[in-house]
């Protein structure tokens, strides 16, 4: 028996999801057919590679040994994959694009139906998640290119700033602080603020700005989605601080109001990719859609 790149792009989905029917689903494959990719690499491993832990599957020290080799085959095959369709000289292919919430949910949808319309040969697909899982990816190789509007933790991918964006401190409209010209320290530290989850870059440009200001806060809530987030800031939860661009509507109908503060919450998006890399022409097409809307 021979292994093939189809049981080593499964073993890789099964590592990331834990999961069974969910390495299914994003390979568009029967759990049936996981399971037996899996099963016959374990067979010619003469062992386990995963633990089973009630329904999830997790990667025993075996498995562990070989993942990083397996990701860096995937990324080499899909870069032969690119440098193949090029030859007839019109983008063709998948992207693999990755972009924290803010930029993944306000920012991005429209560049990548931009993109379509340009190369119609060509698609794109959108992940979104926190800063913290995005950099990963793209660090792993499971993305090609992502966008962030954190800090960046990986000192091995390449950076390049995209475009400026910047937080503001939003009430419900019938919270005491609309009454206030400019919001004090006191204040930002004793109210009740509702954040994202720890990763996520809006979070960390937060605590960043009020730690420079010596502030001591309590988030009393954290919540997964910026859409949640400001419903519970409109129903009178707390105070929050998002990006302008994902609160611009409600701003605009008075449902949230901005409040003055000292704090300094400017921030520059972020473009990640892999150093050393050959960028190809779907990635350099791509790129010039971003460059063009900066």
């Amino acid at each position: 028996m021979k292994i093939t790149l189809r049981q080593l792009e499964i073993f890789e989905k099964v590592a990331a999801s834990q999961h069974v029917t969910k390495a299914g689903e994003e390979l568009f494959i029967t759990q049936s057919a996981v399971s037996m990719a899996i099963a016959e690499l374990e067979k010619f491993a003469n062992g386990p590679l995963f633990e089973r832990c009630g329904r999830r599957l997790l990667l025993n020290d075996r498995g562990s040994l070989i993942l990083s080799r397996v990701q860096d085959v995937l990324r080499q095959v899909s870069t032969i994959e690119h440098l193949l369709i090029e030859s007839v000289g019109e983008p063709i292919g998948v992207l693999k694009v990755g972009a924290s919430t803010t930029v993944g949910n306000y920012l991005l949808p429209a560049m990548v139906a931009e993109f379509t319309r340009h190369y119609p040969r060509a698609k794109s697909l959108l992940q979104v998640g926190n800063t913290s899982q995005i950099e990963q990816a793209v660090e792993s190789g499971e993305l090609d290119l992502g966008i962030i509007e954190g800090p960046l933790h990986a000192g091995s991918l390449h950076t390049a700033p995209w475009r400026s964006d910047e937080l503001v401190v939003i009430v419900g409209k019938g919270h005491p602080w609309t009454m206030q010209k400019k919001v004090s320290k006191t204040m930002l530290e004793q109210a009740q603020w509702i954040m994202r989850e720890k990763g996520s870059g809006t979070r960390e440009i937060f605590e960043s700005a009020l730690q420079k200001k010596d502030i001591n806060f309590t988030i009393s809530m954290e919540l997964g989605h910026t859409e949640a987030i400001k419903k519970a800031v409109e129903a009178g939860l707390g105070v929050s601080c998002l990006s302008r661009m994902a609160v611009a509507r409600e701003l605009s109908h008075e449902w949230l109001i901005e409040v003055n503060t000292a704090l300094d919450l400017r921030r520059n998006l972020i473009i990640l990719t892999r150093n050393g890399e050959y960028n190809t022409a779907l990635l350099k097409a791509f790129l010039s859609i971003l460059d063009e809307n900066r």
